[in-house]
């Protein structure tokens, strides 16, 4: 931004500095770490400021642990065919455990012909938290939550104006074990 541009800018709230520094820490390299008396929401994908990673309910299983390697994810939200509402989720390992092999036993389908929808968690299976109550806790609570229940994703909800609810985040067992600072 040049001096001539800072005299054109109109008074604001906003206060400009410059930098008295020749060199800054490059963004992202340093580690990140949380204790277990920290706000949830640090360990929450913020789907406000993320996009989730979403396969199709057609998708072969091969296709969707591609997608999710390629997004660098663990748990993809499954899309109906027109792409119109989530209708389920699915986690690498549900694709690698036992699921596909049980489908394909009780159906004698080959694992080419195992489709998302066959495995994937169904919307009324899943275990869900309010944002409400992720707002008022601590990281050490959703460990909690992580051990008793066993779950590997917690899909956070949020209810919109209308009373409708809608996906605001998710919690991740595998980031919080890796980003806690002597786990419990």
């Amino acid at each position: 931004m040049t001096k001539t541009m800072l005299k054109m800018l109109p008074a604001s709230k906003l206060k400009l500095n410059s930098i008295k520094s020749d060199g800054l820490p490059i963004p992202g390299l340093e580690p990140w770490y949380v204790r277990s008396t920290n706000p949830a929401m640090s360990v929450m994908i913020d789907f406000r400021t993320r996009s989730s990673v979403t396969v199709p309910e057609s998708a072969s299983l091969d296709d969707a642990l591609e997608h999710m390697k390629h997004a660098g994810v663990r748990c993809a939200f499954v899309t109906d065919e027109n792409m119109n509402s989530v209708v389920g989720m699915l986690t690498a390992y549900d694709i690698l455990g036992e699921k596909p092999q049980r489908h394909m036993h009780f159906t004698r389908l080959s694992h080419d012909e195992v489709r998302v929808k066959d495995i994937m968690q169904r919307i009324n299976d899943w275990l869900v938290v309010d944002i409400n109550d992720i707002e008022q806790s601590t990281v050490g609570d959703v460990l909690e939550v992580f051990n008793e229940t066993g779950v590997t994703h917690l899909p956070v909800m949020e209810a919109t104006e209308q009373n409708e609810f809608r996906l605001r985040g998710l919690l991740s067992f595998a980031k919080v074990k890796r980003l806690l600072v002597n786990p419990a």
